[in-house]
């Protein structure tokens, strides 16, 4: 697996992955971006080429090519080794099965699931002339893996168990339940076309079953239910085929079922994803943006559609993306389009409208009178425009709302105003139970200001380990320092600009600083931590003039020398209280000997 891992590393530059999601520009020996893990304005996410490392000051997020791949893909390490070795071209060895872990188990399991359903599949004539009414073609058939699950009451489980899977393992996958009576065990999925869903990184985590009986009383669609590899409110269907596609065409295709989605891939669109039955979170919409920030919702065009439109916008245009809305005939869905013929869904994508003027275009024609399409644009379209953080945009819809009431854009203008105050109002309930929200931004806002740039170090919203940490990744970056340029310490060849400090000094100094625990703490951090730190503690300082760094260096370790005194003040004292207590006459002596010591060195530190 490590010889994986190095592999990777060697052929992949980590500009180019990095670069595949944030636009980057050179900055000195770095390259600089826009955040992808915050919405900000002013570039504060740094790349290093020769480390191989990224730090962000605005969320403190930072590491390698795979912790990149982790937070933007929300896959976990395994995740993002395959996704990697693809790229690479690199193929993984499998590992042995008894040294896989549970997580790693579960994956199998659902693996080995998804192969027997697509076998009964290929054994069902019935359902696959079913399949091919609705108009899957047999490579789609096979491109997302559809099964289908036989309608025994124990199917799976007994496939399963045969396999040698647990009844532990078959309940914590989501596929198997416990009858409330008897307490024997049944599958889920009973009787319905299996659809798989992915993540990120291509592995099975989860299913969508369509019932094929016609019985009223059965759902439709069955989903999973959330288990560790399954988050719904994380994962878009589709969406491990479609990112590519949606980076290269600019824009992502946004559908709401499974049948819609194989059949808009079936026709062209390589960059549909499907929201499949729940609502469309910020972590979906933040998965999108990063790949293109616009988008054309193709949902059902019934009630339900436009409310799920209606919901999507909020969350997209308060993230400053482009919202349209693909207009399909009433009663329609894609999938309908598509097996009609597939230039209607083309043709229904092209002409999208911008979402406030196809909900403007669905209230006329729902609202019965005037007066009450203007109440409800007021009340379901200008909270929209609210969201929207481009005021030029913001204008532009003024205008289109102006137009469609047939008022001035100063009336809208002054309704938009009321309407961004009242949200901007935080409720009672919100108050109470996270206190003033202006703290709150300023703490997120210490992330990349507690240390600056200017010569400051804000050691007050710094813990105690993190100071630690700072101060020996300042010794480190020296150390690598001495070694780039050959220097030795008392080395006459120094250059004027570059800090030369006596590293071994140094270092005795914080050992004695923070006392022995946390000095081997420091010392035991992998390498890998140590190049984060050094990279970390570089974009902090590298512009600060010599004597100001040195300065900073020794104030820093001033700080955490206090520090440090002043904890074992505090449980010297608390000692001496409970001798006094306890009418320890010997140990009471002790402890204020001992308080007297650290009393007097942190005078001189001048922490008294």
């Amino acid at each position: 697996m490590n010889n994986a891992v190095e592999q990777i590393k060697e052929r992949l530059n980590i500009l180019d992955v990095v670069g595949s999601y944030v636009q980057l520009q050179k900055a000195g020996r770095q390259y600089k971006g826009k955040s992808p893990f915050t919405n900000e304005k002013t570039p504060s996410f740094f790349v290093s080429p020769e480390r191989g490392m990224y730090y962000c000051f605005s969320s403190g997020k930072g590491g390698d090519i795979f912790r990149f791949i982790e937070e933007m893909e929300g896959v976990d390490f395994k995740g993002a080794l395959k996704m990697l070795a693809e790229r690479a071209h690199i193929e993984l060895t499998p590992q042995n099965p008894q040294k896989r872990t549970e997580r790693e188990a579960l994956y199998a399991l659902i693996d080995a699931a998804t192969a027997y359903f697509e076998d009964a599949l290929r054994k069902h004539e019935q359902i696959r002339a079913y399949l091919t009414k609705r108009g899957v073609n047999a490579g789609s058939i096979a491109k997302w893996r559809i099964g289908y699950a036989q309608g025994g009451w124990r199917n799976l489980k007994d496939h399963l168990a045969g396999k040698g899977f647990g009844d532990a393992i078959l309940l914590r996958s989501g596929l198997i339940k416990r009858a409330t009576e008897g307490n024997s065990l049944y599958d889920v999925f009973r009787d319905r076309v299996m659809f798989p869903i992915c993540d990120s990184a291509g592995r099975v985590v989860a299913f969508s079953g369509r019932a094929m009986a016609s019985d009223p009383a059965l759902p439709k669609y069955v989903n999973s239910p959330e288990t560790e590899l399954f988050e719904k409110s994380r994962i878009l269907f589709g969406y491990h085929i479609a990112k590519q596609s949606i980076r290269t065409s600019n824009f992502s295709l946004i559908v709401e079922g499974q049948f819609d989605l194989v059949l808009a891939h079936q026709a062209g669109f390589k960059n549909a994803v499907a929201i499949s039955g729940t609502a469309l979170s910020l972590h979906h919409t933040e998965l999108l943006e990063r790949l293109s920030s616009r988008v054309v919702l193709a949902l059902d065009a019934d009630r339900a559609g436009v409310s799920s439109v209606q919901r999507a916008a909020h969350i997209m245009l308060a993230r400053g993306m482009d919202v349209k809305v693909a207009l399909l005939a009433e009663g329609k869905d894609p999938a309908d389009l598509v097996a009609e013929d597939p230039a209607l869904l083309k043709a229904a994508v092209r002409t999208a409208v911008t979402v406030v003027e196809f909900l403007i275009a669905i209230l006329q024609k729902a609202t019965r009178d005037e007066r009450a399409f203007r109440l409800r644009v007021r009340d379901e379209v200008l909270p929209l425009i609210v969201r929207i953080p481009n005021r030029i945009d913001r204008e532009h819809f003024e205008q289109v709302v102006s137009t469609a009431l047939g008022t001035t854009r100063e009336a809208v203008h002054y309704e938009v105003e009321r309407s961004a105050a009242e949200v901007d109002r935080p409720s009672a309930e919100i108050e109470r139970s996270f206190g003033s929200m202006g703290q709150r931004d300023e703490d997120v806002k210490g992330n990349r200001d507690r240390i600056s740039t200017t010569g400051n170090v804000g050691t007050g919203t710094l813990r105690t380990d993190e100071l630690a940490r700072f101060v020996y990744g300042l010794i480190l970056w020296q150390e690598e320092k001495q070694h780039a340029f050959g220097h030795k310490q008392n080395s006459s060849q120094e250059k004027e600009d570059d800090v030369i400090f006596d590293t071994v000094e140094m270092k005795g100094a914080l050992k004695e600083a923070v006392g022995e625990d946390a000095w081997r703490t420091l010392t035991e951090l992998a390498d890998e931590d140590k190049s984060k730190l050094m990279f970390e503690v570089e974009l902090h300082v590298s512009a600060l003039p010599p004597a100001t760094l040195l300065a900073q260096f020794h104030g820093l370790l001033r700080e955490l020398s206090g520090r440090t005194l002043k904890q074992a003040l505090h449980e010297a004292r608390a000692k001496l209280r409970e001798a006094e207590s306890s009418g320890d006459e010997q140990a009471k002596d002790m402890y204020l000997a001992e308080c007297a010591v650290l009393q007097k060195r942190l005078s001189v530190l001048g922490g008294a």
